[in-house]
C-alpha cells in the first residue's frame, strides 16, 4: 500500500487483463462480529478483507477477550464468554462504522453489573452521527453516555436495566440515516431472544436496502431467522440464538469492482479484444451493489457476468448520460458521479443523502473535485448533477483539450474519492491526475493502485522518469531511493545491472564469452530483479553482498564486453518505465537509455567526499579499505568512464547539476523534488 502523501498517475489510453478483488468489508465486518457474539464456538472466516476497518474490528474484538488465530487466508475466531470480558476497556474504532454503529449495540447488550466501556475513532467518527442509534438502545435501558458532543462518538457504556429490557420489545429506529444503524439493532437483538421475540419498526424511509440484506442473509447463516414484512418492519423470532456456521466464506467487495467495471468501460477496446475480467465476485452475489453494472450498461458498458467472475468491455462511446436513484447502491453510485466526466449529457444522482454522513460529505467533495477537473457540477441535500468537461465549459488557464484540468484531487481521508478519481487518468486531454493521501485506500483496498497499475497501460512515452547520472561514489543509488520513496516510483540501479547479469548467467551455468551471447542474453531479459532501498533481489534472493565482490566485479567485466548482453540490458532498463513512474540512477540513463526523460540531474561530489563515502560503506560492509588507494581508484574510473567510445560519464545536455559535496541525501532528495515538482502541471510555475 502507498503512504506517501501524493501519486502522481500519469495520462492512461488503455486497459487489459484479469482482477482479484479483496473481500467485502461490508460482509467481513459483519461476520467477524457475528463469529465473536457465538458463544465459546469457534468459526473459521475465510478470505476476510484485510484493511484499516477490519484491523480496528479485530483489534476491538481482542480487547476483548476474543480468541483469534490466524493461518494463511483463514481467521479462527472463538466466541466470547461475557462472563469472562474484562471490567474496562476503551475501544479505538477508526472511521470504522462497520465497527462503531454494531460494536456499540451488541455491546451495549451484553455488558453486566460494573463493566464500563469507551467507544471512540478519529476525528470524521466523531462527526458521524451515532444519535438514533443510542435513542433505539436507550428503549432497551441501555445505559450509554456521550463523552463530547450529544448524538455523537465517543461513548461511553455501561450494563442495561435488565427490568426495562425485558419490558420493552418493540423498538422504533429512524431509516434514512444510515442503514448501520438497523443492521447494529439487528445484529444484537438475539442476545436478548432466547425467550422473546423483539420487533424493529423502522421511521421513515429505509435506505441502502441492500445493505439490509445482507445483514439478514448472514443471520441466517449464523442460525438467525429475521421476519422481514416490507422493510420496515423486522422481528427477531423467541428463541433466536447464535450458532457458528462453522465455516464461512467472505466473498470479495462488490464496491470495490465497481471502479473496474468502470475502468474496463472507459479504457479497454473491443475491437482490439481487450476486456477487463473481474475475479471474486459475480451474478450470485449478496452484495446489493452489485447492480452497479446494471447502471453502468445503462451508461453504454458491455457486461458479461457468471457466478463468481464479471467480464467487460468498452460499448458505448461516448458513455451515455443518466439520471438514477441511487438509494440501492450507495457507496457504489460514487463510480458512476466519475463515469459522468465521460458522459454525453449530463448525469444525475439521487436519493443520496447517506453520502452526507460517511467518511467525508461525498457530495460536497465530489462536486468539489468534479469541478476542478473541469466538469460543470450541480447538487442539493440528497442529488448531484455533472455536465463532463466541454469545450467553452470551464476553459481557461490550466485547462486541456476539451476544457479538462490537470488536477490535485483532495481524499478527505475517503477511500472511495481515491478510487473513483484515479478514473480521471483517462482524460481526453492527455493530463495527469494527482491524488492526495493515496493510504487512504488502505480502509477497504490496501492494493488498490498496485491493482490498478498491474492492468493499465500509459500513453506512449508518459511514464514519468528521472533520470540520476554522475560519477562512481557520488551518492546516486541512495539519491535515487529517496526521491522514488517520496514519489511511490521504482528505482533502477543501473550500475548493479551488469553484476547482476554475470551472477545470473553464473548460476545458470553459462559461461561468459562472447559465443554464448544469445544465451547471456536470454538470461539478461528474463532478470527478476528488485530494488528495495540497498537491497537488490533476484528472484526474491538478496544477492547485494554477492555481486559486490571481486569474483562480482569480474564477471560485470566479462559479460559487458558483449555487444549483444549491452543490447539486451539497455532494453531491460527501458522496459523498467512501468507505472506509476521510475527514477533511474547510472552513467548514461540521460543521454542514452532516457534521453526523452522531462528531468534530468547529474550528481557531483569532490573526490575527496566520494571516497570518504566509498571508504564508509566498505568498512561497514566488514571489508578492508584505504582511503589513498580510494582516491586513487576513483581517478582512474573517472577518466575511464568520461573517455570511452561507448557513452562516456558526461551530463545531459538538458541535465541540472546537483553537488552534493557538502548537503546530505535529505537535502539533495528535497532539492530533485523540487525541480520535479515545477515540471508538473499541478505547479503554479508549471502552467502557462
Amino acid at each position: 500500500m502507498y503512504t506517501i502523501p501524493f501519486l502522481d498517475i500519469p495520462p492512461l489510453q488503455g486497459a487489459h487483463g484479469v482482477v482479484r478483488l479483496p473481500g467485502s468489508k461490508s460482509i467481513s465486518n459483519r461476520v467477524l462480529l457475528l463469529a465473536a457474539l457465538c458463544q465459546g464456538a469457534t468459526t473459521e472466516v475465510c478470505d476476510v478483507l484485510a484493511s484499516d476497518d477490519t484491523d480496528a474490528m479485530l483489534g476491538a474484538l481482542q480487547m476483548l477477550g476474543c480468541r483469534i488465530e490466524r493461518e494463511g487466508s483463514v481467521l479462527r475466531i472463538t466466541g466470547l464468554q461475557p462472563d469472562a470480558m474484562p471490567a474496562q476497556a476503551s475501544l479505538h474504532l477508526g472511521n470504522a462504522g462497520t465497527a462503531m454503529r454494531p460494536l456499540t449495540a451488541a455491546l451495549a447488550l451484553l455488558l453486566g453489573d460494573g463493566q464500563v466501556y469507551e467507544l471512540t475513532g478519529v476525528a470524521r467518527m466523531q462527526e458521524r452521527p451515532i444519535g438514533d442509534l443510542v435513542e433505539a438502545l436507550r428503549q432497551l435501558g441501555c445505559e450509554i453516555e456521550y463523552l463530547r458532543n450529544e448524538g455523537f462518538p465517543p461513548l461511553r457504556l455501561r450494563a442495561a436495566d435488565p427490568a426495562r429490557r425485558a419490558g420493552h420489545t418493540r423498538l422504533a429506529i429512524r431509516g434514512d440515516v444510515s442503514s448501520q444503524f438497523l443492521t447494529a439493532m439487528l445484529m444484537a437483538l438475539p442476545l436478548l431472544a432466547a425467550e422473546r421475540a423483539y420487533t424493529i419498526e423502522v421511521e421513515g424511509e429505509l435506505i441502502s436496502k441492500p445493505y439490509i440484506a445482507i445483514t439478514l442473509e448472514l443471520l441466517a447463516r449464523f442460525g438467525v431467522q429475521v421476519d422481514n414484512e416490507q422493510w420496515q418492519r423486522f422481528t427477531i423470532p423467541a428463541g433466536s440464538a447464535y450458532r457458528s456456521p462453522g465455516q464461512i466464506h467472505v466473498e470479495a467487495d462488490a464496491s470495490s469492482a465497481s471502479y473496474f467495471l468502470a475502468l474496463g468501460g472507459i479504457a479497454s477496446d473491443a475491437g482490439q479484444g481487450h476486456s477487463i475480467t473481474i475475479e471474486g465476485v459475480g451474478a450470485d452475489s449478496i452484495q446489493g451493489d452489485i447492480r452497479f453494472a446494471q447502471a453502468a450498461a445503462q451508461m453504454g458498458v458491455q457486461i458479461e457476468s457468471g457466478p463468481n467472475w464479471l467480464r467487460v468491455q468498452r460499448g458505448r462511446w461516448p458513455l451515455q448520460a443518466i439520471e438514477l436513484d441511487c438509494n440501492h447502491i450507495p457507496d457504489a453510485a460514487m463510480t458512476l458521479a466519475v463515469m459522468a466526466l465521460y458522459a454525453e449529457g449530463t448525469t444525475r444522482l439521487t436519493n443520496i443523502g447517506s453520502w452526507r454522513v460517511k467518511e467525508t460529505d461525498r457530495i460536497d467533495a465530489m462536486a468539489a473535485e468534479c469541478a476542478k477537473l473541469g466538469a460543470r457540477v450541480e447538487s442539493g441535500p440528497d442529488w448531484i448533477a455533472i455536465t463532463p468537461p466541454a469545450a467553452g465549459v470551464n476553459a481557461g488557464e490550466g485547462a486541456g483539450r476539451g476544457g479538462w484540468r490537470a488536477a490535485s484531487i483532495a481524499t478527505y481521508d475517503d477511500h472511495r474519492m481515491a478510487m473513483c478519481f484515479s478514473l480521471a487518468a483517462f482524460n481526453p486531454a492527455g493530463l495527469p491526475v494527482r491524488i492526495e493521501d493515496p493510504r487512504c485506500v488502505g480502509k477497504t483496498f490496501p492494493d488498490y493502485f498496485e491493482t490498478l497499475f498491474g492492468v493499465v497501460q500509459a500513453l506512449p512515452g508518459q511514464v514519468p522518469v528521472i533520470c540520476i547520472d554522475g560519477p562512481s561514489a557520488s551518492g546516486k543509488g541512495s539519491l535515487a531511493a529517496a526521491v522514488a520513496a517520496q514519489l511511490g516510483y521504482a528505482v533502477l540501479d543501473s550500475g548493479a545491472l551488469y553484476r547482476i547479469a554475470g551472477y545470473a548467467a553464473c548460476a545458470r551455468g553459462i559461461p561468459l564469452h562472447a559465443d554464448h551471447a544469445p544465451e547471456l542474453a536470454q538470461v539478461v531479459q528474463e532478470m527478476d530483479v528488485a530494488f528495495v532501498g540497498e537491497t537488490i533481489l533476484l528472484g526474491g534472493e538478496d544477492i547485494s553482498l554477492k555481486i559486490r565482490s571481486d569474483t562480482g566485479s569480474r564477471n560485470a567485466s566479462l559479460i559487458s564486453a558483449i555487444p549483444a548482453v549491452r543490447d539486451a540490458l539497455l532494453q531491460f532498463q527501458r522496459d523498467r518505465a512501468r507505472l506509476p513512474g521510475l527514477v533511474a540512477d547510472g552513467r548514461d540513463m540521460g543521454t542514452v537509455v532516457f534521453p526523452q526523460a522531462p528531468l534530468k540531474v547529474f550528481l557531483t561530489a569532490s573526490a575527496e567526499k566520494r571516497a570518504e563515502r566509498r571508504y564508509k560503506q566498505l568498512i561497514s560492509q566488514g571489508l578492508s579499505a584505504n582511503m589513498t588507494t580510494l582516491r586513487e581508484e576513483l581517478h582512474a574510473r573517472d577518466l575511464r568512464d568520461s573517455t570511452r567510445a561507448v557513452a562516456p560519464l558526461q551530463p545531459a545536455v538538458d541535465a541540472l547539476s546537483l553537488d552534493n559535496s557538502d548537503i546530505g541525501i535529505e537535502a539533495a532528495a528535497r532539492q530533485v523534488l523540487s525541480w520535479w515538482e515545477e515540471r508538473r502541471p499541478f505547479s503554479e510555475s508549471s502552467r502557462p
